[in-house]
């Protein structure tokens, strides 16, 4: 039976942009890579309140991604 294994863990925070020429939502994001894996999701968000307090646009959406190897 094959079996996953974790590669690698990312965090993306999403900012909201407002609206464009149409009334469509903007969105923009930015991926931090290589973050640690056991890293529990009140630690990453956390950290990803602590970034998007840089940022003048207000932070919309925070996603953690895993990459899997299959074998």
């Amino acid at each position: 039976m094959a079996q996953e294994y974790l590669k690698t863990s990312s965090l993306k925070l999403v900012f909201d942009y407002g609206l464009d020429e149409n009334d469509k939502p903007v969105y923009k994001s930015k991926t931090f890579n290589r973050i640690r894996q056991q890293a529990s999701a009140d630690e990453l968000y956390e950290a990803a309140e602590a970034i998007g307090s840089l940022s003048e646009q207000p932070l919309w959406a925070v996603e953690k991604n895993n990459t899997y190897q299959i074998g």
